[in-house]
């Protein structure tokens, strides 16, 4: 495949999982295209013109030709300058890896991860959060997540690639909404009654098992086995985690139980505190699911994938 073609089809299947629906994205789209037509040439400079064809900030192709084959790729959920000097010495031995894939984004990708967050209001009001609370409640956490980003050293690994000549790209988004897509349509087809029931139905998926074999398995933070699992909300995507305040919404809702990748302190005390149950799946465990999902598709393809840095690799096709 063409570089260009693996990053575009996970863009293509991160719009067809968004929790939005494809329509939710293609909104996303249709108001960048809005504010680029509106720039003069001194502001279309400054403008990111990935955006108007991919919805997702947080993913994007970092070093490279576009144009250039690739046949085979070595893929980590974060990849740093120690990965890229993996890279270089395995294919000093010749293992001939051709791009580096990172889920966490890097580059001009981490610094917009606040621009991303905002599919998170989409995602709450298809659960039955009215938007226009959902909207206001990130909005300062955005912030935050903006400032935060923006002080660190956010291009250091994509300099690296380029010392290197490496290749690379980061995945983000579109790979949590596959995982975020699997794990809903399992839940409301297995209808789990309690908490307990939630767990184990996580552990049949072996990205999950591995992950309790390694001692980070899937973990009730509030409730108990034998609540009620009720009513359940997938939150798997959207960038980083949204402000705690929105769990309170979420139960308002008729949401029962969350299902995340992790959760702070204070959202598991603001959990507690409103009686809503959440569950930790475990974050390698499920950024490897909805990575695996996306590099499935890419292997049917033709191209050689070598897992690193943290990836459960599992295939299904």
């Amino acid at each position: 495949m063409k570089f260009k073609d693996i990053y575009n089809l996970a863009i293509e299947l991160g719009m067809e999982a968004d929790p939005r629906g494809r329509e939710g994205a293609e909104k996303v789209l249709a108001a960048a295209r809005k504010n680029y037509e509106k720039l003069d040439d001194k502001e279309k400079a400054f403008f990111d013109i990935d955006s108007l064809t991919n919805p997702y900030a947080d993913s994007r192709i970092l070093n490279g030709d576009e144009e250039d084959e690739v046949a085979k790729m070595i893929v980590g959920i974060d990849i740093e300058p120690a990965e890229l000097l993996l890279t270089e010495a395995l294919n000093q031995r010749g293992a001939g890896i051709d791009l580096v894939m990172s889920h966490h984004p890097e580059g001009r990708a981490l610094a917009a991860l606040d621009e991303v967050m905002w599919l998170q209001p989409g995602a709450w009001a298809n659960a039955g959060v009215l938007r226009n609370v959902a909207e206001d409640l990130l909005e300062g956490r955005a912030k935050e997540v903006e400032i935060s980003v923006g002080g660190g050293n956010y291009n250091r690994t994509v300099d690296a690639a380029a010392a290197l000549g490496l290749k690379m790209l980061c995945l983000h988004t579109p790979c949590d909404n596959l995982v975020n897509r699997y794990l809903t349509e399992l839940m409301a087809a297995k209808a789990p009654e309690d908490l307990s029931q939630v767990i184990d139905l996580l552990l049949e998926i072996p990205e999950y098992a591995t992950a309790a074999k390694r001692n980070n398995a899937p973990l009730i933070v509030a409730g108990s086995p034998s609540r009620s699992a009720g009513k359940i909300f997938v939150d798997m995507t959207g960038g980083t985690g949204g402000p705690k305040e929105y769990y309170r919404l979420l139960v308002e809702a008729g949401i029962s139980t969350v299902i995340c990748m992790h959760a702070g302190k204070e959202t598991i005390a603001e959990a507690k505190d409103c009686h809503l149950n959440v569950i930790i799946a475990g974050h390698m465990a499920s950024d490897s699911l909805g990575i695996n999902l996306f590099l499935d598709e890419v292997e049917a393809r033709g191209v050689e994938v070598v897992p690193i840095s943290g990836l459960i690799r599992v295939k299904r096709k």
